[in-house]
């Protein structure tokens, strides 16, 4: 199977692109998003690697790309090395340098029954399956900025799901990359590296995060008032939880 066929993609606007696997296990399906700049090109995820992301975007030769990864984890981070400039949270860098088991949470997708609905190539097996080490060449964050040229993107440190979990949001159109802090589906709280108490300040954050559209890092874009549905839901699970 070709780089290309490999992922799906979906225009979402002009100049931004959503790739995912349709082939991976649903619970390992992450998106990824190619946005166009004028300066440079924002690559956001990087799926589980087994073909090539850089390959698939089909960039032009000697268009500077800033690939930023939301977090560590094995379905966000496959093709991470692939690109020259890799950016995300300091919390994470160590992950990223080593891209460790214990890090990454790969175990769970070799042991998961029905990881590959197909194979991308001859011998591929989840049961084999390993991630490239990725050391950061810039480490962000909370408020950092990250510009491609006539927009910028405002870095929000929202851990809790993993501790350098992080969003890129373009203040001025509205637009928001969430990452696996919030998403359209049951949201994980309970991995190692996840933090409940953490993760609620996060998600009372998002609550009064104004945006016009949310980009999560799995399922489908939402808008505003979604966004502060799902926080809210998040919250009251854990409140009655707790009760």
């Amino acid at each position: 199977m070709s780089d290309t066929d490999w992922f799906s993609k979906e225009m979402l606007s002009e100049g931004l692109t959503r790739l995912y696997e349709p082939h991976v296990h649903s619970f390992f399906r992450a998106n990824m998003f190619h946005i166009v700049g004028r300066d440079a090109d924002l690559v956001i995820d990087f799926g589980m690697g087994f073909c090539s992301l850089e390959r698939a975007l089909n960039i032009p030769a000697g268009k500077p790309v800033l690939a930023v990864a939301t977090h560590a984890h094995i379905d966000h981070v496959g093709s991470f090395h692939e690109f020259e400039n890799r950016l995300g949270h300091e919390a994470e860098a160590a992950a990223f340098a080593h891209m460790h088991d214990a890090d990454t949470l790969a175990p769970y997708f070799r042991t998961q029954p029905g990881a590959l609905a197909q194979v991308p190539s001859p011998g591929a097996r989840p049961e084999t399956y390993t991630i490239s080490p990725a050391p950061l060449t810039t480490t962000l964050r909370e408020n950092d900025i990250i510009d491609i040229g006539e927009v910028r993107y405002t870095v929000l440190h929202l851990p809790g799901h993993s501790p350098g979990s992080i969003g890129l949001l373009d203040e001025k159109a509205g637009t928001f990359f969430s990452g696996d802090a919030i998403y359209e589906g049951k949201l994980v709280d309970d991995l190692p590296g996840c933090d409940i108490e953490i993760y609620k300040a996060t998600m009372e954050r998002l609550l009064h995060l104004e945006v016009h559209v949310t980009h999560g890092g799995h399922g489908v874009s939402f808008g505003e008032p979604r966004l502060r549905e799902l926080a809210q839901a998040y919250l009251c699970s854990k409140s009655t939880q707790e009760s």
